[in-house]
């Protein structure tokens, strides 16, 4: 269940996305155990990488702290170039820039994505 505030900084995060649509957006989603990234094209309305703390390869035995964030980020950097993708916009959703957020971000950085 979301919050009427969390949905506000969501939809405002993605309406100024939506004004730069040149770059794939990198999307977050953070549950309570698992952290997801995608990279989406929307104007294909496609996604063209993706990668979780949920996937069987590189599971570590704790799935919701930060080292798990920065492994995600790594994947989705790999992934995302795999692809030929090397700038990306942030897609932070309703989360705060903190925590696992920025750890996954900061290693996505660190792997090669520009944004």
């Amino acid at each position: 269940m979301t919050s009427k505030l969390f949905n506000r900084r969501k939809s405002r995060t993605r309406y100024r996305i939506a004004q730069t649509a040149e770059r794939p957006r990198l999307s977050i989603f953070r549950s309570g155990r698992h952290i997801y990234a995608q990279v989406i094209d929307d104007r294909a309305g496609a996604t063209l990488a993706a990668a979780s703390s949920n996937e069987k390869e590189g599971k570590g035995p704790k799935t919701w702290n930060m080292e798990a964030a920065k492994s995600v980020g790594q994947k989705i950097a790999e992934r995302a170039a795999a692809k030929g993708v090397k700038r990306v916009v942030f897609d932070r959703g309703g989360y705060i820039y903190h925590g696992r957020v920025k750890a996954l971000a900061d290693a996505a950085r660190e792997g090669g994505l520009e944004f």
